[in-house]
């Protein structure tokens, strides 16, 4: 018998700094430019009720720490369902169960954010964020801790949203935070564009990322929908969180493969290889650079231990009893 942390999505919620979000995340993609093992998320559909099984898992031997993400969304009751089991990675115990929904946009953030610390330009000042929800705020939250941005630009379709967002970072960050009437406007000029949207369809034309650009597109991961455009893909020194992912479920870069502008060699690089050195990332400041999120198991992993030591250290969680094989398969009848 051991036991195991469940915490809740209130106990984990505020447990951490973005900042220490993207420090726990950046180490864990080291390990996988590494070697650390990983793989692609996969997917399960139902018709009816139409809905998603989803699961993706990592090992972080180094952290000492080994899990995913499983969740649901849709079915006949629609919404979202996140748990992360986390495991020690020396003796295979479960260490914690955690409610993943109030981590989601920090620890996806925290991937973002790792990527503009890897692949921008140094001196990047002026971000731009299409979208406006807890994604696109998760996004901002963390990548403002890798960049002194003076300017940030977001567009939302819709005025309200984005001239909310806007007044919310506006007094949360020492930057000029302005709400724009257009994709354009908003990525004109833009050191950093971080797309952050549900849209099937580009939501910004490639022709306008200014020379040097970064672009960070997390809003999509499924074939026959892509929030960039081919312009963008073939522009760009890309890079996915994850080779295998670019021809599975990276839609931006299908699209691209598909319309004949780049072949599956213009994968320059996993993340995890940019940041432990393996792999160079922009090689001159009029690079364009992408990095297409799509979730894995790593930053999971790597923010849910982070989030596990955090809660141990503050009391936080309760303690729930698992049973080891050894003990339950005893073949006892009820």
């Amino acid at each position: 018998m051991t036991d195991t942390l469940f915490l809740t999505s209130s106990e984990v919620d505020g447990l951490a700094t973005p900042a220490e979000y993207v420090d726990a995340v950046r180490e864990g993609y080291r390990q996988r430019g590494e070697g650390a093992p990983a793989l692609p998320r996969q997917t399960f559909r139902r018709e009816n009720p139409d809905g998603k099984l989803t699961s993706y898992a990592a090992i972080l031997a180094e952290t000492g720490a080994m899990g995913g993400y499983m969740y649901t969304s849709g079915f006949s009751k629609p919404n979202a369902w996140f748990l992360t089991p986390l495991y020690d990675a020396e003796t295979g115990e479960p260490l914690a169960i955690i409610d993943g929904a109030s981590m989601n946009p920090f620890k996806t953030g925290a991937a973002g954010a790792v990527a503009v610390d890897a692949l921008a330009r140094d001196d990047a000042d002026t971000i731009a964020v299409i979208g406006s929800g807890a994604q696109a705020r998760g996004q901002l939250h963390t990548t403002t801790t890798v960049r002194d941005f003076e300017s940030v630009r977001v567009f939302s379709p819709t005025p309200e949203n984005r001239e909310s967002f806007a007044a919310e970072f506006d007094e949360h960050l020492d930057a000029t935070v302005e709400a724009v009437d257009s994709s354009t406007a908003a990525v004109s000029g833009a050191d950093v564009v971080v797309t952050a949207t549900k849209a099937a369809d580009p939501v910004f034309d490639g022709d306008d990322l200014a020379p040097g650009a970064h672009v960070t597109a997390m809003g999509q991961y499924t074939p026959g929908r892509n929030e960039l455009d081919a312009t963008t893909i073939e522009r760009s020194i890309y890079v996915p969180d994850l080779r295998a992912r670019a021809t599975q479920d990276a839609g931006s870069f299908l699209a691209a493969l598909d319309a004949g502008v780049v072949d599956e060699d213009h994968v320059h690089a996993e993340l995890g290889e940019v940041v432990a050195g393996v792999e160079p990332g922009r090689t001159s400041d009029d690079d364009i650079t992408v990095f297409d999120s799509g979730g894995t198991g790593i930053e999971t992993v790597a923010a849910a231990y982070m989030l596990y030591e955090k809660a141990r250290d503050a009391g936080l969680g309760t303690d729930l009893s698992v049973e080891p094989a050894s003990e339950a398969l005893t073949g006892r009848l009820p």
